[in-house]
């Protein structure tokens, strides 16, 4: 194990921002993490766990112990006549690995393609995408718990999913409640890839690719082509342009709040849910309240769609936040509506 010093973050954070890690060690194993467990000098002090970096905002140099998750691994697990079963180490690139698992064979994946990150944040965010969500293909995953140092396993009802939600994101706040954010390092994740496999569409983006095409009965390949096309269209790429991605949930109203919302703005875009609530587009209130391509500093608002903040060069992490809650403002005096951030401020 070695412990590098103040090493940059630039690179290792998709907004860019300039900033240190005063100590950081790269985790390509649990037992990188036990050794940190066993130094005096380590043991007890705070960490951090990074991934691909694509969902945090930092504000400055990162004083706790950064742990650097680089575990490799993409494997076929277990074959069944119902699933494939598959497994990606937690350092591996997300998007990458959805292209493995197609290039192999075991689809399931293709609608969540060009998602940023790595595969071990994919738990933690929940993330989603033309509607298929990380927990509709979870089976389990492996973690180590930075206190105790003891490897465990969770399966999909230990993990709290919901939307853009998971334990990981919750600390325990007394004895009882299962929260493991800051507690927990995860290490591998095994997917569930359903056969036969079922083309899900049904979104506007995709049904607009299936018109234009010509083709009604898509294979996975398609479905990831045009995923892929539609994300690069809309979303910078963040070796160009710093950004984290979508920067606010949509938020979720009862279907009451929505026709009040309607009856004031008639062309406002939403999707009932199955629950009877409404999710409303946070890009399309972030738009309606007119930062579309504003900024402040050198923090702005990505032309192309109003969800995505962006670094427009050399923008610290201060500017990202007061731009994200001057956008939360505009949009709770007009709306009545709170949006909250997805990326966590560091």
């Amino acid at each position: 194990m070695i412990v590098e010093q103040n090493v940059p973050l630039q690179a290792h954070n998709s907004f860019g921002i300039v900033a240190k890690a005063r100590a950081l060690v790269r985790v390509r194993s649990e037992a990188d993490v036990q050794q940190v467990l066993a130094q005096p000098d380590q043991r007890d002090v705070p960490k951090f766990v990074l991934g691909g970096g694509s969902n945090i905002v930092i504000t400055g140099d990162v004083r706790p112990l950064v742990l650097k998750v680089e575990v490799p691994c993409k494997r076929l697990v277990d074959e069944t006549a119902k699933a494939w079963i598959v497994e990606a180490g937690a350092g591996e690139n997300w998007h990458d690995f959805v292209t493995w698992t197609l290039d192999n064979g075991f689809p399931g994946l293709e609608n969540m393609a060009l998602i940023p990150g790595t595969v071990g944040a994919s738990p933690v965010q929940n993330v989603g995408a033309y509607g298929v969500e990380l927990q509709d293909r979870f089976e389990s995953l492996d973690a180590i718990d930075l206190v105790t140092g003891k490897l465990f396993t969770l399966e999909a009802a230990q993990c709290g999913f919901g939307y853009r939600d998971s334990v990981f994101k919750h600390v325990a706040r007394e004895e009882g409640d299962f929260g493991l954010a800051g507690r927990a390092l995860i290490l591998r994740v095994r997917f569930r890839l359903p056969k036969p496999w079922k083309a899900v569409l049904g979104y506007a983006d995709i049904e607009r690719k299936m018109h234009e095409t010509g083709i009604t009965n898509p294979t996975p390949r398609q479905i990831y082509d045009w995923v892929c096309a539609v994300r690069s269209a809309k979303l910078p790429d963040p070796r160009v342009v710093g950004n984290a991605g979508s920067f606010f949930k949509n938020p979720t109203v009862t279907n009451d709040q929505c026709q009040d919302i309607i009856a004031r703005e008639p062309n406002i875009v939403h999707y009932p849910m199955p629950d009877g609530s409404v999710k409303l587009a946070a890009g399309w209130l972030i738009d309606a309240c007119g930062w579309k391509g504003k900024s402040v500093g050198n923090a702005g608002v990505y032309e192309k769609q109003a969800l995505v903040l962006v670094n427009r060069g050399g923008a610290t992490g201060g500017e990202v936040v007061t731009l994200a809650k001057a956008i939360q403002t505009s949009v709770y005096e007009r709306f009545g509506i709170r949006l909250e951030p997805e990326p966590v401020v560091v």
